[in-house]
C-alpha cells in the first residue's frame, strides 16, 4: 500500500556529512523545503559527541551498517568488513574525526579523468577554506569562520608523542600542519572537534536550522527507490514493511554514501542493464558503470606490548572510567576527549622525497579487526599502515531486488602488487619506528607480524608480510569512487561533472560515490568540500575559486554550529 505525501524543493537522501551540509545550505542559504532522510535514528547517544565514544560505537548494530564483504580468494577466503554510520551525522558522527584534505596530485587526476579544470585543488581550496573554523591556523590555507570547527587535539598520550619523536628519529620531518599544502612528515593530527567536543555534520550545517519549518528531517526512514518517470527523477519511495510512502520533489539528491547509492540507483532500474534484468528489475537507463569503480583505503598493522602502563588500555574500565568521565565533564579533556588517533606520520617508500604514498596512524591501544582474534588484550599500541592511492578496484552489486537487503560489496584489498608491496614496505617503516627513542624504551617485543619478518629483508620474509596482510588487512572506512564523474565520452561514468545523473534529469549526487578516484588521506573535509561545489553549481552560485575576491560566497560560513 502507497501514500503519496507533500511536495518538497529538494529531497536528500542519506544525512551523512554531504547530506548535513546539502540540506542546511539548502535551507540557510537559499530558502528552499528540503526534505533530509536517514535510515538511521537522531544522534542522541552522548557517547557520540565524545570524541573517545566512538570506539564503543564501531561495532553498536544501532548506529552503524555492517556490510559485510564477498569472499577474497586472494585473501584466503576473508570476508572483510566494511561498517557504514547509520545515525543521523553519518559517518561525521561516528568517525575518528582526522581532518585530511588530501594532496593537490589527486584532484588533478580528477581534471585528467573527467576533461573539468574546474575540478584542480585550487579551485577547490576556497570552499575547504570557508566551511572551515580552525583554532590554531589562520593563513592562505585555513578558514576561520566556519561552522565546520577544527582543532588540535584536546589530549595527547605519553604513546603518541612518543611516536612523533621517534618518527623523526628515522628521518621523517615533523610537520604541524598536513594541510598546508605538504603532507610529507610526522606530527599530530587536527581533528573536527571543538573544546573536546565532536563537530560532526548535524552540529556544523543542521543545528542552527532544527527549528526552521523548510527542513523536515525524517530518521528511521529506509528509502527503497527513486521515482523516475519519462528519465526525470520526481520523488522517492519510503519503505516500512509493507508500507510504502511516496514522498515527491523538484530534485532528488543522493547522499547515501559509495555503499548505499549505488543500491538505490540499481534499485531504481540505473545501472547495468544485464544485471538488472537478472533480478527482475525494470531497467531505467542501462549505465554500467554505477557500483564499478569501488576504492576503499586499506591498512595492516604492526602491534607492540608495551614495558609499562603506557597508551589507552583500561582507561574505560573501573575507575579509570569514573575518573576520566569526571575529568571530561568538568574540563572536556583528558582521555574521553581522545580521537584514538592523535599522531601519524606520511611517506613514501620508493622515494624519500616524492610525493607520499603511506599515511600511518599511531593508536595508543591494540587495535585490530574482530576476525584476527591472535592477540590478547594488554598495555600495547598499533601503527597502521595505510595505502592511500590504491590500485585494485572493487564493486558493489545487488544480491536481491529487496531494499532491505545490503548489497554484496567487493573491495579487492590487495588485488593489485603495488598495494600488497606498499603495505609491506610500511610495516618495515613501522618496525624501524617502533626501534628509534624514545618509543623503543615503551616497546616490550613486537607481536604482530612475527618480529624477525618486519625487521629484516628477504624473500622469506616478504612471503611471511604479505600473509600478514592477507590476514590482518581492513578498511579505513572510506569507500568512494562507484558512481564516479566523467567525460561525456566515458562509458563508465555515471555522472557528468556537474554531479548530475547522465540520462536522468532532476537526479544527482553529492557524496564520495562521485569520485573518480580517491583522494590521499582521510575523506570526511573533501567530502564536506565537494559537496559544498556540488550546491553552488546546481543553485548557479558564483563559485568560490572562479574568482578573485573570495569574500562574496561565504553564505554557508555563518551557520554557527551548536557546540
Amino acid at each position: 500500500m502507497a501514500n503519496a505525501t507533500k511536495h518538497f524543493d529538494f529531497i536528500v537522501v542519506g544525512a551523512g556529512a554531504a547530506g548535513c551540509l546539502t540540506a542546511g545550505r539548502l535551507v540557510r542559504d537559499h530558502g528552499a523545503r528540503v526534505l533530509l532522510v536517514e535510515a538511521g535514528e537522531r544522534d542522541r547517544n552522548p557517547l557520540i559527541h565524545m570524541p573517545a565514544g566512538f570506539v564503543k560505537l564501531l561495532t553498536n548494530r544501532d548506529y552503524m551498517t555492517f556490510h559485510r564483504s564477498a569472499e577474497h580468494a586472494h585473501l584466503n577466503g576473508r570476508q572483510p568488513s566494511i561498517p557504514q554510520g547509520k545515525v543521523l551525522g553519518g559517518g561525521s558522527s561516528v568517525n575518528a574525526m582526522v581532518y585530511i584534505r588530501g594532496q593537490a596530485r589527486d584532484y588533478d587526476d580528477w581534471v585528467s579523468m573527467t576533461g573539468d579544470e574546474s575540478w584542480r585543488y585550487q579551485r577547490l581550496l576556497p570552499h575547504f577554506k570557508r566551511l572551515e573554523g580552525n583554532s590554531t591556523f589562520n593563513n592562505a590555507a585555513h578558514g576561520v569562520h566556519g561552522p565546520l570547527k577544527v582543532s588540535d587535539g584536546a589530549n595527547l598520550s605519553d604513546v603518541s608523542r612518543a611516536f612523533v619523536l621517534a618518527a623523526q628519529g628515522t628521518g621523517l620531518p615533523y610537520n604541524p600542519d598536513f594541510n598546508s599544502g605538504t603532507q610529507m612528515g610526522t606530527g599530530f593530527y587536527q581533528t573536527t572537534t571543538w573544546q573536546g567536543r565532536r563537530c560532526s555534520g548535524v552540529d556544523a550545517f543542521l543545528a542552527p536550522l532544527m527549528d526552521n519549518p523548510l527542513l523536515t528531517i525524517r530518521t528511521g526512514a529506509q528509502v527503497s527507490r527513486i521515482l523516475i518517470e519519462n528519465n526525470v527523477a520526481k520523488g522517492i519511495e519510503i519503505q516500512n514493511g509493507s508500507l510504502r510512502e511516496q514522498v515527491f520533489g523538484d530534485q532528488i539528491i543522493l547522499t547515501a554514501g559509495a555503499l548505499v547509492t549505488p543500491k538505490l540507483l540499481m534499485l531504481s532500474g540505473i545501472g547495468n542493464a544485464s544485471a538488472l534484468s537478472a533480478l527482475n528489475i525494470p531497467v531505467t537507463l542501462d549505465l554500467p558503470g554505477v557500483g564499478e569503480n569501488l576504492q576503499d583505503h586499506h591498512e595492516v598493522p604492526v602491534v607492540a606490548f608495551c614495558t609499562g602502563r603506557q597508551g589507552y588500555f583500561g582507561q574505560d574500565r573501573g575507575w579509570n572510567q569514573i575518573r576520566n568521565g569526571l575529568q571530561y565533564l568538568a574540563f572536556h579533556n583528558g582521555p574521553v576527549a581522545s580521537n584514538a588517533v592523535e599522531a601519524g606520520a606520511f611517506f613514501n617508500p620508493d622515494d624519500a622525497s616524492g610525493a607520499p604514498s603511506i599515511q600511518m596512524f599511531c593508536l595508543p591501544t591494540v587495535y585490530l579487526d574482530p576476525d584476527v582474534t591472535s592477540t590478547k588484550a594488554t598495555y600495547g599500541f598499533t601503527l597502521n599502515s595505510c595505502v592511500m592511492r590504491p590500485k585494485s578496484r572493487g564493486r558493489v552489486t545487488l544480491q536481491t531486488a529487496d531494499p532491505n537487503a545490503t548489497p554484496i560489496v567487493f573491495p579487492n584489498y590487495l588485488d593489485h602488487p603495488d598495494d600488497m608491496r606498499l603495505s609491506i614496505a610500511g610495516l618495515r617503516r613501522a618496525a624501524q619506528i617502533m626501534r628509534a627513542d624514545p618509543i623503543a624504551a615503551m616497546v616490550e617485543r613486537i607481536v604482530l607480524p612475527d618480529e624477525a619478518a618486519v625487521t629484516s629483508h628477504s624473500s622469506a620474509s616478504d612471503a611471511a608480510l604479505a600473509e600478514h596482510c592477507r590476514r590482518t588487512v581492513k578498511t579505513v572506512y572510506h569507500p568512494a569512487g562507484t558512481a564516479r564523474m566523467g567525460a561525456d565520452n566515458d562509458p563508465m561514468a555515471v555522472l557528468r561533472t556537474d554531479m548530475t545523473v547522465r540520462g536522468i534529469s532532476g537526479l544527482r549526487v553529492f557524496d564520495t560515490s562521485a569520485w573518480p578516484t580517491i583522494i590521499s588521506g582521510n575523506t570526511v573535509a573533501t567530502t564536506y568540500a565537494v559537496a559544498d561545489r556540488g550546491v553552488a553549481l546546481m543553485m548557479g552560485e558564483k563559485l568560490p575559486g572562479d574568482f578573485a575576491d573570495q569574500r562574496d560566497t561565504t553564505a554557508g560560513a555563518t551557520l554557527t554550529p551548536a557546540l
